[in-house]
């Protein structure tokens, strides 16, 4: 498996693939080969009750 630091430049590893921003995660989305797909960000924050 390749370890990138920043998704934005794995647009490129194939001609189906898109690059999306949903609810502040980013993804990569390739419909005709699944395994490219990719999530990065988006990491919870708990809110504290008072």
């Amino acid at each position: 498996m390749k370890v990138v630091s920043s998704i934005g430049a794995l647009k490129y590893r194939h001609p189906d693939c898109q690059v999306v921003k949903r609810r502040g995660r980013i993804y990569v989305i390739c419909k005709s080969n699944p395994k490219f797909k990719v999530r990065q960000g988006g990491a919870k924050i708990k809110k504290r009750r008072r």
